[in-house]
């Protein structure tokens, strides 16, 4: 089962909610100073039971957290409802019939879904009902964290007793006044105390958020929890990513062919305006304008970059000085810059497919999916050895396998200017010089076995750990 809101925003995404049907359900949830009304939505579809949360605090405009304004104020009031309703959904709704009853296993995903563990341990486990139910928390990116005023507690529908699961309190220097007492609650520190697993994306992530640098306030209590955390890295849908059948590409090729790739390359050049070069190394950027992808690095590092005989496009939007940036960096590199602000499906595939490199200097990267998309298109990825990207990007070594060469891309640390230059400078180099060198990295790339069907082997894997672990009792 899946449980979700209903969104509806009055575009045409509410069509994805077209086949469900009210299931004539409806529970009453204790919170925020009363008994807040919500019903259910179903559709069986492909073997899962969809299950949608209906309120009107999930009907508005925007997206599914906020719109251009910024996040939505009620957010903690609005996925306080799903937890609620979420924990309720297997106990009270006949799905074919049957209930799902309390033999459950509930996977939770960040801070949204945080109160479910938490009300499993305090609201339910005292009175006998999902005495052995199990919880697991994902982790996609530990920043965010749900917090909000102390005084919000009350709101939850939680015993005051579990307030300290919570609790939460910021260090005097990011506190707004000398009379702030940084007193708070944290939903995500709460499902860390009480889920019985943690997961994040990568191995590598599931590190760096237990190190003072990637923990973000939290790393103490995620040490304290290292036996049951574990990471493993996203798939990819390898069905909209296959470069021998994407409709939005003009050209088809394979590992075994890879001859329709210069030809990708070729219609890029010609649908950006750039000059068609195809000895020139056309190296692309596809993601959020925000400092956490390291777009001032590339900003910095352009002058330089673009004295060599290279071409650059970015894809993105965010902040509106990298967007401005952008703008201005291809007047001012007429012949070797394109920065595409906004986002668009059909142009990132084609920038995926058209580039020689893709270049992703992110500060943090729980998992990164680009740098699975461009491998398995034959774009080699040069990244920041971090997270999701120091997982499954192989570092190219010249002089591994007898000389044969291993490896996928190349990965740059420290994280600064010059050592992206460097990494940057040798893809070039192995690209211009060494062309049967650079076949077999896109070979190997595309090679790569990123599917959801391999992730899913290791999600079971942790599913049976937690089910043989022995029953948390409160």
């Amino acid at each position: 089962m899946v449980v979700s809101p209903r969104y509806l925003n009055g575009t045409s995404a509410d069509k994805n909610f077209a086949g469900a049907y009210d299931v004539d359900r409806h529970i009453k949830v204790p919170c925020f100073g009363g008994e807040q009304e919500v019903a259910f939505f179903h559709e069986y579809k492909k073997g899962v039971d969809w299950v949608f949360v209906d309120h009107p605090s999930f009907h508005r405009p925007g997206n599914l957290y906020g719109d251009s304004h910024g996040a939505f104020g009620d957010n903690q009031f609005r996925f306080t409802l799903l937890c609620h309703a979420a924990c309720e959904a297997p106990l009270v709704l006949p799905l074919g019939g049957y209930t799902y009853g309390e033999k459950c296993l509930f996977l939770v995903n960040d801070w949204h879904a945080g109160l479910v563990p938490v009300l499993l341990a305090s609201k339910y486990r005292p009175f006998g009902i999902y005495k052995y139910a199990r919880s697991i928390l994902v982790i996609h990116n530990l920043a965010h964290q749900g917090v909000e005023p102390a005084a919000s507690f009350k709101n939850l529908g939680l015993p005051w007793e579990w307030y300290g699961a919570l609790e939460w309190v910021f260090p005097t220097w990011a506190r707004t006044h000398a009379l702030d007492t940084g007193e708070a609650v944290n939903i995500l520190k709460g499902a860390i105390v009480t889920a019985d697993r943690i997961l994040t994306v990568s191995k590598g992530y599931a590190w760096e958020i237990t190190t003072v640098e990637g923990g973000h306030g939290l790393n103490e209590l995620l040490s304290s929890r290292r036996i049951v955390l574990n990471g493993i890295v996203n798939g990819i849908d390898v069905t909209e990513w296959d470069s021998s059948s994407d409709e939005h590409i003009s050209f088809h090729y394979s590992a075994d062919d890879l001859s329709g790739k210069a030809r990708c390359k070729t219609a890029l050049q010609q649908e950006l305006g750039l000059p068609i070069r195809p000895e020139c190394p056309l190296i692309g950027f596809i993601g959020r304008l925000d400092y956490q992808k390291g777009i001032d690095l590339i900003r910095w590092a352009i002058p330089e970059l673009m004295e060599d005989n290279v071409q650059f496009v970015m894809l993105g939007s965010g902040d509106p000085l990298y967007e401005d940036w952008m703008r201005a960096a291809e007047k001012t590199y007429r012949d070797k810059f394109r920065g595409w602000v906004g986002f668009n499906v059909p142009i990132s595939h084609r920038i995926t497919a058209g580039c020689d490199i893709l270049l992703m200097p992110s500060r943090f990267e729980p998992c990164g999916l680009n740098q699975l998309y461009a491998m398995r298109y034959g774009t080699v990825p040069v990244v920041h050895a971090t997270g999701g990207l120091r997982d499954t990007v192989e570092n190219f070594n010249p002089y591994a396998g007898d000389g044969s060469g291993e490896g996928t891309g190349w990965t740059f640390s420290p994280l600064t200017k010059e050592s992206m230059l460097e990494a940057l400078r040798t893809a070039i180099m192995t690209y211009r010089d060494h062309k049967s060198t650079w076949e077999a990295l896109m070979r190997r790339g595309m090679q790569r076995d990123f599917t959801w069907e391999t992730a899913a082997i290791h999600y079971e894997q942790v599913f049976e750990w937690a089910c043989i672990d022995p029953p948390y009792i409160t």
